[in-house]
């Protein structure tokens, strides 16, 4: 107790700084993952066209167009070439920035992704930055009312509205909000981008599930670091709340947290199709859902395409940050501990 009477009252030792892994190695040996997961995408994407039954030409130009149309239309688009032709053509497209024409708007796909993507960013990237604004605080107090086993009812209430969240799909918040907010009260846009107000219902929608994960795992990070030597001599020498909080605890256990965020922001772009469609947002969603079930296949192929790079190089990107930031993260760990 001596030791902890005569050090300084204003400061508490952080841990250790771990040496980071963020080494030549480790960028190139996640980089050739990142580049052999976009090869087996565009395999994938591309055959994704030859495997779905049915003609899409036929679709395209109607179950009465003459044969000898469809067979030109078929050699025009060089859909008469060997499969290895028309992949080495399609890679060609692909690098090239030509996704092909949409079967019905006779609209570039990458036109149609160029109006719809910007939009599409804008709701997961709000909706990611609302969850981390709220979640964090919100895991942090659950984890410090709830340390060492007190108030059995909090964390029981915590552990159970969290955990029902989780469980909720996305589209059905956007159809509870809708029927709410937008038509029962008519204080909300109840569809299309008309202004700042038209952001809230799908933002919210789309955020509630990840808020409720990311603050699960705040709390456990929370209450792991709460049982750390520094955390303790900081309670000992009575540190304002603030301080020791915001100062000490909350730089400690953002590492795997913001991972989880960053991770999120991947599911949220992909994720983001059906309540785009519930609100009738003009992004990407209504044109993918459009392209499935019109069989319009270049824009279906390249919506595949596009979501599936998005969300691999999102993950790259987060695993550079946590390779910089903290070697050894824990976020393996706590998800296993918090499932």
């Amino acid at each position: 107790m001596t030791a902890l009477t005569d050090a300084p009252a204003t400061a508490a030792p952080a841990p250790a700084r771990r040496a980071r892994r963020l080494t030549p190695l480790f960028f190139a040996r996640h980089l050739l993952r990142l580049a052999v997961s976009l090869a087996v995408l565009v395999v994938a994407s591309f055959a994704m066209i030859h495997l779905i039954p049915g003609d899409p030409l036929r679709q395209m130009l109607g179950p009465t167009a003459p044969k000898e149309l469809v067979d030109a239309r078929r050699a025009e688009l060089g859909l008469n070439d060997s499969l290895a032709t028309q992949f080495v053509h399609y890679v060609q497209h692909v690098f090239s920035g030509d996704l092909g024409t949409s079967f019905f708007s006779y609209q570039p796909v990458s036109d149609i992704i160029a109006q719809g993507l910007p939009n599409t960013l804008a709701l997961a990237v709000l909706s990611t930055l609302v969850a981390l604004v709220v979640a964090i605080p919100l895991g942090m107090w659950a984890a410090v009312r709830t340390h060492q086993g007190r108030r059995r009812g909090t964390e029981t209430a915590f552990t159970t509205l969290t955990g029902a969240a989780v469980a909720i799909p996305e589209y059905l918040y956007g159809l509870a909000l809708l029927l709410v907010f937008a038509l029962g009260l008519g204080l909300l846009p109840p569809a299309g981008m008309t202004g700042p107000a038209s952001y809230i219902l799908p933002v919210t929608a789309l955020s509630i599930a990840p808020t409720a994960m990311i603050a699960r795992l705040a709390r456990v990070e929370t209450q792991r670091e709460l049982d750390t030597d520094y955390m303790r001599l900081a309670h000992a020498k009575r540190l304002p709340a603030w301080r020791l909080y915001a100062v000490h605890l909350l730089p400690n256990t953002l590492t795997a947290t913001l991972t989880m965020g960053g991770l999120l922001l991947g599911g949220l772009i992909t994720g983001s199709v059906l309540v785009e469609n519930v609100f009738a947002w003009p992004g990407l969603g209504q044109r993918t859902v459009e392209a499935i079930t019109q069989k319009d296949y270049p824009v279906a192929q390249a919506m595949i395409l596009l979501y599936g790079a998005l969300v691999l190089i999102i993950n790259f990107l987060v695993d550079m940050v946590l390779g910089l930031l903290d070697p050894k993260s824990s976020l393996s760990a706590s998800t296993r501990q918090e499932g």
